[in-house]
């Protein structure tokens, strides 16, 4: 097993730096170590079985990342394993080189890369989407991506209103890949990906849908709906104060899990009032909650 992450753009640059590094490490140990020996080591801490693999890793994602169509192509004619391995020489979320141009929206390299024979398809179309990538998922679409069971938990994890929205239009249901319809709105709920605007956007698309979303406050934090706010406060300005215990913030009815670990906040809600829930999240404007009671008092609609 690695002990290390390989990145998901590796610089070759700074792993030659990390390998002499690594050599004058070896060397207090063992005198006369080679550069090669130093080089091989640093490549299967990475998870990768050789130097010349990194180096090919590295010369195929940074071709993508330039865009660079005939890099990508010479390397693939050479080298037809790159065709079905991972661009990055290690098992990945990033995929074989046509589902890595897929995350970027690489879409000259993605028909050249079919035409050479790449056949990962399906999983480049959920990477675009997964990415808000709609032109390209729209590519891999018409070559046979299609949504599947589960298809919708990538855009809700990265909370991507755009690879939601185009998975819906294709025909996709609001289920995880084991049919359960709350998985989606739960993992908009409990994700680690910090963007606001795009839960916002995505739980929108889901009330749209017909789920129902508590009429809570915690809920009109999460969904960045003033409105809702506003309207909380105005039938009990207290809740500006009130504190929310973590099933309150992440409901059970929408298969957010109990345990509060798993909500990957960063820093746990529970027993937290909504300006916590803005502190931690970024749930919309920054002044939001405290911007609503100020309306509130100026217009005089704060009970006493």
């Amino acid at each position: 097993m690695s002990d290390r992450h390989f990145p998901v753009r590796p610089n070759l640059e700074q792993l030659k730096h990390q390998a002499k590094d690594l050599l004058r490490e070896m060397g207090r140990a063992a005198p006369g170590t080679k550069l090669a020996e130093a080089q091989h080591a640093l490549a299967r801490s990475y998870g990768l079985p050789s130097w010349p693999r990194l180096v090919l890793a590295c010369r195929m994602t940074d071709a993508i990342w330039r865009d660079d169509v005939n890099e990508v192509r010479a390397l693939a004619m050479k080298y037809p394993a790159l065709l079905v391995e991972d661009a990055r020489g290690v098992k990945g979320n990033w995929g074989p080189p046509m589902s890595y141009a897929a995350n970027l929206g690489r879409d000259r390299i993605i028909v050249m890369l079919r035409n050479l024979g790449a056949n990962d398809v399906q999983f480049a179309f959920e990477r675009a989407c997964l990415q808000g990538k709609i032109a390209t998922a729209r590519t891999l679409h018409a070559m046979g991506g299609q949504p599947v069971a589960g298809s919708v938990m990538g855009p809700s994890e990265t909370l991507n209103p755009d690879g939601l929205a185009l998975l819906l239009e294709l025909g996709a249901e609001l289920v995880d890949s084991l049919g359960d319809p709350r998985m989606p709105v739960a993992c908009m709920l409990q994700t680690y990906v910090r963007h606001p605007s795009g839960k916002h956007a995505c739980l929108e698309i889901v009330a749209q849908r017909g789920v129902a979303l508590p009429d809570t406050p915690p809920m009109a934090v999460h969904r960045g709906r003033i409105d809702l706010v506003e309207a909380h406060w105005r039938r009990d300005p207290a809740i500006v104060t009130q504190t929310f215990a973590h099933e309150e913030i992440f409901p059970p009815a929408l298969g957010c899990s109990s345990n509060r670990s798993f909500a990957l906040t960063g820093m746990p809600l529970h027993g937290g009032t909504l300006l916590h829930m803005h502190g931690f999240r970024g749930d919309g404007d920054r002044t939001m909650v405290a911007g609503a009671r100020r309306r509130r008092e100026r217009q005089g609609c704060d009970r006493r």
